[in-house]
Parts: C-alpha cells; structure tokens; sequence
C-alpha cells in the first residue's frame, strides 16, 4: 500500500472512531436517547413561572399576579362510556357548546391526541371550587392553573400593555420556549421587557403507564428543572405625575411626555385616550380588546399610543432647532436680524406672525414666523444652486437631536416621525414642473416656494416629531447639546437597567456655545413673552409655545418647559389636538406636571381644574363628520345595525367596567406612598 492510500485508510478510521466514540457516549451517557425510546411513557409536565411584578419608580406595584384557571382536555384519556350529560352540566355548558368545543381544538394546528389542550379559560374561583371535587370523573379533563396579570392601577393600560396567549407567528419566533396555551407580552413593557418578566418554565419528567396515568418521576427528578420566576422591573415612570397627566388628557386627543434631562429616564408617557388594564383580564378580556379595536368614533383610537407613534407637526416648538441649526452652518448668529417689519414677505408670499426686524432673542419670546423663516431660507441657500446640499446639512444636525430617527429606546413601539431630505425636495419639484408641462430637466436647483420648503423653519411644512422625540431634543437644548437615550426601565431584579444603549452620552452636532442665546430667549418666552401667564413663583422655567396649523381645523396646541432653568431636572412636553394656542391648553399641563415634580404638591390647582374639566369632543365630532361628508360616506344617524349594536354594547361593557373601577384613582390619590416588595410565591 503506497503511502497516499496510506493516509486516506488512516483518516477512515480516525472518523470512524470518532463516530463510535460520539455513538457510544450518547447511549451509554446520556438520557437522549432513553427518553425518546420511552416517549410513549416519559412525558414532561411544564411548570409556568409567575411573570415578574412591575413597579413604578416609587416602589408602587403597578401590575403583580393572581391565579387564573382553565380546564385542558387531552382526548387520549377520553373514556369510551364519557358522560357528556353529566360534564356538560358540571362545567354548565349545553351539549352542542361541548361538541363545539371539542371540533374547535381538534382542528388546531399543533392539536395531539397526547397533548392536555386549552377547552375552556378564565375559570373564576367559585367555579374551580365547585368541580374540584367532581372532575376526577372526567380523566380526559384537569383542572390548570396559570398566573394571571393584576393590574394595580387603573390608567396607563398603553404603556404597561397585556399578555395573552401565543399565536402561530410567535411560537414560530421561539418555538424553544412557547407552546400552544403559552401567554406572552403583547403590547407596550409586558411585550419590550418580555424575555426578562416571564421566567423560565420548570420541567418535571414524569413516567406514565399504557392509560397515561402518572406512575412517579423518572429517575428521582434527577433531569427535572426548577421553575424560575420572571424578574421584577421598576420603571422609571412616577405614576404619581402619570396619573395626573392621564387625568389631564381625558377627553382629548393628544400626549404629555416628561424627561429627567441629566439621565434620559422617562418620567411620564401619558397619552388621551388612556386604557384601563383592567379592561385586559378576565373573562369579559376578548370583549374589551374587540371593543377598543373598534373604538375609532371622532378618531379616538385608545389603543394608538400617541406619546409614542404620533407624528405631529411641532409648531413654533421647532423655532429653537432652526435657530441652532442655522448658526451651526454659520448662515447667522444671535445678532442677526432679518426684514421682518409688519411680517413675512417673499416672492408673493406673505405669511402673518409677531415681532418687527429683531435679533434672536426677541424673536424667541414672540415666537417671530418672519425670522425662522428667514433663517430657513438661509440654510436652504447656503450652496448657490444646490438646495439640497444645504438641507442635507440640516438634516443631518436635526438627526443628532434625534428627530427624524428611530430613538432605539425600550419601548415596544415607536414611530420615526419626519425630517425631510434634498432628495426628498428634488423628486417634489419634479414632479410639480411634470403636472404644470414644464420642459425642464434639471430639478437639482428646486424653489424653496413652490415646493413648501420654507415653512420648516417654523415647523410646519414637511416636519414631523412625536411627543418622546419632541422630550428629547428640547433635553438636549436644556444640556446644552447632548442626551441620553429616554428610556422606560429604570432597574431589573432591584439592579441598574444593564442595558449599553442608556448609558450613552450622545452629542449633538451644534457647538454648546450656541445654546445659550436660545436658552436666553426660552426665559424671555416665560418672562415677558407667549408664556408669561404661566410664570411660576416656586421655580423657575425655561419654554416655548407652539400653535401648529393642521388642514383638519382647529390649531394644536404644543408646549415644552424646562425646569428649574438653572440646573433642570425635568423637561416636559404636551401636545393637544385641535385645542387652540400652545399656551391655553398645553402650557397649563406642562407646567402643572413640571410643578407637581418640583414642589410635591400642586400650588396652582386652578390650571389642574381647567385641564380635567375640559372637553374637545366635540371639535373631534364635528370634524369627523366633515371627513365624511367629503368622502361622500356619512349618512344620517340610522336604528343601530346588529353589528352596530354588537359594537355599541362592547363599548358600554368598557364604560360600565371603567366606572366601577374609577375609584381606584381617588384611593390611589389617598394612598399613594411606597409599598413594600411582595414576596414571590
């Protein structure tokens, strides 16, 4: 044998010997492949974990855990001689429901006739208590119990979100961990925070006989795994000042966002309409979930968080972005003043606003048009003949604020609001000059005019922010030019968020010796200027109002603050949809958060009142009705339809549950110090 062949017979073997070797150790070893020779008789009986409880800041239990119960049915234990009579009438269900039922979960896609499958949920105790007893009659049926979410609060059902059971798609994404009847964090931190509240599953490998009854534990218990509970998790909400905004926003469309500037922790998320997570168990839970899916009257859509996923034009709020940003490219500075007398003038185009031909500052504490649209224009034509050089420019300054960009934060939905780009502008002018029969070819050298571009400055035109990415650039102004990521979570398991992305300090592209003449004109606004009727005697404030103008009607109303102005420890934000000027409705809730925060107390309960007694339901009404007619859709009030009346008693059902728990707010208003840790169970 020559020495190639030599070498190829002596690698056979080193890989069969390895193989015999690996064969060896798994049958001689290991359990592998015993438990899958007996696994007619071996089955495992998963033991699911309590989901960790949710505190707020403060140590007040948001959302902990109570048991729930439902029956499984595992047809391989059916009896031949089953009494369906006498089941039907111990669970109180008819034959033809039972029947039903049974078909239901034989067609479901991961059905087995070994595996115990879901037949009925949301057993109440009473109802537990009066077949215990009685169902071991009915081997093929057991009784299960599983943790079920109590929510602790009766608000902020968006930001604590819901758990239910799996669906397809998600025992697909971690089909290790799920199985069919599994629940999982559906929407806001119950599903972002889901890895870490839900636990681990205990696994205990149990030894059955030809009937499927239980004979012991396999091998003592030696491969069973204990069940670990979920972590708990402290937000860094203080439900204290949540709750008061929620309150503020009943019966409106809109959000309060408050910031703690020196570490990005998010004080409150609030959105109008809230939910109450009470609402997200129980037995009447599909009702109410069916029910607010389908409560889009006067476009009030409680489940569209609008703290988060709105994009909302930002008004006059956006002023101090366009000044940082305009002398960060060096097309002005504090000084400068542009012709603003009696107004804005340009091209044909006049556009009403306040203030005369003034440097900076001025132009701040009366919120000028005239001068940020200058300003704007300024930036636009930094580059003779290439517009969107210049806006480019912009862009990028705007994203290291963070607008115009997903903030990557905890939070289980976001939305990237809108900075437009030169591109953007270009492919607008084109298709202008297309639709007029122009026969120009280049669109490189775009109008700021016709294409709307010079109303960014001002925030209007093609801007768009949400209310956490509004927080954010104003803490960013209050830091003179960095932040830290806003974030949701303060601590896990009693230890600091471990999370990286929070512990970045990020800076914005503008130099910090430009912030402090906006800074300067923030405190004429609250001084001298649109906000001066807010001026608190208890601390001192840093603000900007905002009026946006909207094609559906009335202006929304925006505000942000800053406070104390010296060493800020809160920035908050409100935006009211169709409510009028900034400083009427959204200053008020600002300042009265920013108050609350500060002081512990609210000294001027009288903007608290005006807020939660007033209504803009009936300006959503009357421009939902005017959607319609448009569209061509509305028809006069008609005898409700069956579906109709489906929908409307679903509603009713919320309202009724709602009022019932509203006396949780006022104990909670009573009782609001922090409570102790429960013990895990």
């Amino acid at each position: 044998m020559n020495t190639r062949y030599l070498k190829i017979f002596s690698v056979l073997v080193v890989i069969a010997l390895i193989f015999v070797a690996r064969l060896a150790y798994l049958q001689l070893f290991t359990d592998r492949y015993a438990l899958n020779a007996a696994n007619t008789s071996i089955k495992i009986e998963y033991v699911i974990p309590q989901r960790g409880v949710i505190f707020d800041r403060n140590g007040k239990i948001m959302v902990g855990n109570q048991p729930a119960y439902e029956v499984s049915f595992t047809q391989a234990l059916m009896k031949p001689d089953f009494d369906t009579l006498g089941f039907c009438s111990l669970m109180k269900i008819n034959k033809a429901d039972f029947i039903n039922r049974i078909n239901i979960i034989k067609k479901e896609k991961y059905y087995s006739k070994l595996t115990p499958m879901t037949f009925l949920k949301d057993l109440s105790r009473e109802d537990i208590a009066r077949v215990q007893e009685i169902i071991f009659k009915y081997p093929a049926f057991n009784i299960v119990q599983r943790p079920q979410r109590q929510y602790e609060v009766s608000t902020s059902g968006n930001l604590l979100g819901y758990t239910s059971e799996v669906n397809e798609r998600e025992i697909k994404k971690d089909s290790i961990y799920y199985l069919p009847g599994d629940f999982i964090g559906k929407t806001g931190v119950e599903k972002s925070y889901e890895k870490e509240l839900r636990g681990v599953k205990g696994m205990k490998y149990i030894q059955k006989d030809i009937r499927l009854r239980n004979i012991g534990s396999y091998k003592n218990g030696a491969l069973d795994k204990d069940v670990i509970t979920g972590k708990d998790i402290t937000l860094t909400i203080d439900y204290d000042l949540q709750r008061t905004a929620e309150e503020m926003l009943v019966n409106k469309h809109g959000a309060i966002v408050a910031i703690d500037p020196n570490n990005g922790e998010v004080l409150v998320a609030a959105t109008g309409p809230d939910i109450d997570p009470n609402l997200f168990t129980g037995p009447y839970k599909s009702k109410n979930l069916y029910a607010l899916s389908k409560d889009t009257l006067y476009e009030n859509k409680p489940t569209f968080d609008r703290s988060l996923q709105a994009g909302y034009p930002p008004g006059s709020t956006f002023k101090l972005l366009t000044a940082l940003a305009a002398m960060q490219m060096e097309v002005m500075d504090e000084k400068t003043i542009f012709p603003c007398g009696g107004g804005f003038f340009y091209k044909g185009k006049r556009i009403k606003g306040h203030g005369g031909a003034d440097p900076l500052i001025p132009s701040i504490q009366v919120s000028s048009n005239c001068f940020f649209t200058y300003a704007f224009i300024a930036i636009i034509k930094k580059y003779p003949g290439n517009p969107s050089k210049g806006v480019d420019e912009w862009k990028k300054i705007m994203s290291s604020f963070g607008v115009g960009e997903f903030l990557n934060n905890d939070f289980a939905v976001g939305a990237k609001g809108r900075i437009p780009s030169g591109d953007f502008y270009e492919k607008r002018f084109k298709a202008i000059m297309k639709a007029s029969g122009s026969q120009r070819t280049d669109f490189k050298n775009w109008d700021e005019m016709s294409t709307g571009a010079i109303y960014n400055g001002m925030g209007q035109g093609d801007v768009l922010v949400t209310p956490i990415q509004l927080a954010n650039y104003v803490a960013a102004i209050a830091n003179r030019g960095w932040y830290y990521t806003p974030h949701i979570v303060k601590a896990i398991d009693g230890k600091a968020n471990p999370d990286p992305r929070f512990k970045v300090k990020h800076q914005t592209l503008v130099d910090p010796k430009h912030f402090d003449p906006v800074l300067k004109g923030m405190e004429a606004v609250v001084l001298r200027g649109t906000a001066r009727g807010l001026k608190s005697n208890d601390f001192t404030q840093l603000a900007k109002t905002g009026t946006a103008q909207v094609p559906q009607g009335k202006d929304n109303s925006i505000f942000v603050l800053i406070a104390p102005a010296d060493k800020p420890k809160i920035v908050v934000v409100a935006v009211m949809e169709h409510a009028g000027f900034g400083a009427t409705w959204a200053g008020p809730a600002c300042t009265v958060i920013a108050e609350k925060y500060i002081t512990g107390d609210l000294k001027r309960e009288n903007l608290y009142k005006k807020m939660i007694t007033s209504s803009f339901m009936p300006e959503y009404k009357r421009q939902w009705i005017a959607d319609l007619k448009r569209k061509g859709l509305y028809k006069d009030p008609k005898p409700d339809s069956i579906k109709q009346k489906r929908i409307k008693d679903s509603l009713e059902l919320v309202k009724q549950q709602k009022a019932k728990l509203q006396k949780k707010i006022e104990d909670e208003a009573k009782n609001n110090n922090t409570a102790k840790k429960p013990t895990k169970q």
